[in-house]
């Protein structure tokens, strides 16, 4: 009854799980402010304390104290001056949020906001206005004719403020640079990975083929979901453990971050006894809303990445795409490492419990680079430092995806039209097509695309 009375926008936040709440709120541009208001009026109630009560001016240097009249004076001129400094913060902001999702990509606004260094720098700035403002409050009628800590902490947050407004400058300059942007969002990719994925899926995934109770599955009971939305959110730990306890094998027919409707059949559960088991059990571990989060949503980041070289060729950036590109290509690489693509999942004594919807190495490659090659078209620059790109990931990954890369680039430039390419553009895309060829072993399928080329090339040999 006491959360319908709450306002919708803090209301959102009760029906969330402590995984997902934990996250939005950091992502919040209210978050960390409210946090530095919160240490202000700590500062504001130690600063009276030294004052009023323990009365310091009397033990401190004349050097160090003030007048009433003078620190009112100082206290109400630095009110206004931090005023304008976060008027002006609060300005760059908004146009810094304006050119990222008119030029880059809306998705990427929560990225600068969550940014730690832009929380703590508007958390400064809010925290000194509201200290300035209530000491302000309670100096103004206090009959005491000395004060030192209030004068000296004031001046030292007017310091700090200053200090700060110039460091968000610098900081949203440097950020808005676009091998910066790139480099931001392939970390955030690979610290999901490393401290997401890995923790609820790789610490349970099999690569071989056990027990999954195929003679059981005339037990199958069919779960629809009740709500419309992303999947945002699976609790597999929780999952894995529940199915352990009934003896069941649980299979997802959705990934994390497909959009469901209600009705859609979610997942499918089987085993020995289905007919006591409670289905919304297992709905409760999936977790569903109207918005796609990245917590264990590989694909929104290879999406993002992917936005910003679309966006940037339209905008006739080709640098900035292909940054892009070597970005995403790291970001492969990681994923090739960090992860397995079994869709099975196992419980402590190595039973397959859960059955995932089966995301292969090619899923991500097309994920990474199929929409910037789609957007390329005809650019054949682009699609010359896409198979570079997959050339630099053929040397360092392991052998069994060399032939998912092949088959990517060769699809790839099947589309190019060759009566139009210039000749120096052919030649340098031979030129990195020849060397994936080289480290995926596929010299001989190179002279076939060489021949496409040039058809005419041995006529006078």
């Amino acid at each position: 009854m006491l959360k319908r009375l709450l306002p919708l926008s803090i209301r959102k936040y009760m029906l969330m799980s402590r995984r997902q709440r934990k996250r939005e709120i950091r992502l919040t541009i209210w978050y960390m402010p409210l946090v530095y208001i919160g240490l202000s009026l700590f500062m504001v109630a130690v600063t009276l304390y030294f004052d009023l009560y323990l009365e310091v001016s009397q033990y401190t240097w004349d050097l160090l104290s003030m007048d009433a009249s003078v620190t009112r004076t100082l206290v109400s001129t630095l009110i206004g001056a931090i005023l304008t400094l976060s008027a002006f913060t609060l300005n760059s902001l908004l146009v810094v949020l304006t050119m990222f999702s008119g030029q880059f990509s809306p998705r990427m606004l929560l990225d600068f906001i969550s940014d730690k260094q832009t929380q703590h720098a508007l958390g400064i700035f809010n925290g000194s206005f509201v200290y300035v403002l209530i000491v302000f409050l309670f100096i103004g009628n206090s009959e005491k004719e000395m004060f030192v800590a209030t004068p000296v902490l004031t001046i030292g947050l007017a310091f700090l403020s200053a200090l700060t407004f110039i460091f968000f400058i610098n900081h949203a300059a440097t950020w808005m640079q676009v091998h910066n942007i790139t480099y931001n969002m392939k970390q955030v990719s690979e610290v999901m990975i490393h401290q997401t994925l890995k923790k609820d899926l790789e610490a349970h995934r099999t690569t071989e083929n056990g027990d999954v109770m195929e003679e059981e599955k005339k037990n199958i009971l069919h779960v629809q979901s009740k709500v419309s939305g992303y999947i945002q959110l699976v609790d597999f730990q929780g999952m894995i453990q529940l199915a352990h306890e009934e003896n069941l094998v649980v299979q997802l027919h959705y990934k994390v971050g497909d959009f469901v409707l209600a009705g859609n059949e979610l997942v499918s559960i089987w085993g020995p006894d289905t007919d006591t088991i409670s289905t919304n059990s297992y709905l409760s571990f999936i977790e569903m809303g109207h918005k796609e989060t990245e917590i264990q949503d590989l694909q929104m980041g290879i999406h993002k990445l992917a936005e910003v070289a679309i966006k940037s060729l339209g905008n006739d950036d080709p640098k900035t795409a292909s940054n892009t590109i070597d970005q995403m290509a790291d970001l492969m690489l990681t994923v090739e490492d960090q992860l397995s693509f079994t869709p099975f999942l196992i419980d402590q004594d190595d039973r397959i419990r859960v059955i995932l919807q089966s995301e292969p190495f090619d899923f991500y490659l097309y994920r990474g680079f199929g929409y910037i090659r789609h957007y390329a078209k005809d650019n054949h620059l682009i699609i010359t430092e896409i198979v570079r790109a997959l050339a630099l990931i053929a040397e360092s990954i392991q052998p069994s995806k060399h032939k998912d890369l092949w088959e990517f680039a060769c699809n790839t430039i099947d589309h190019i039209e060759r009566e139009v390419i210039y000749e120096l553009d052919k030649t340098f895309l031979l030129q990195e097509v020849h060397k994936l060829a080289r480290f995926t072993h596929h010299l001989e399928d190179y002279k076939k695309i060489e021949n496409k080329f040039y058809p005419n090339a041995n006529e006078n040999t």
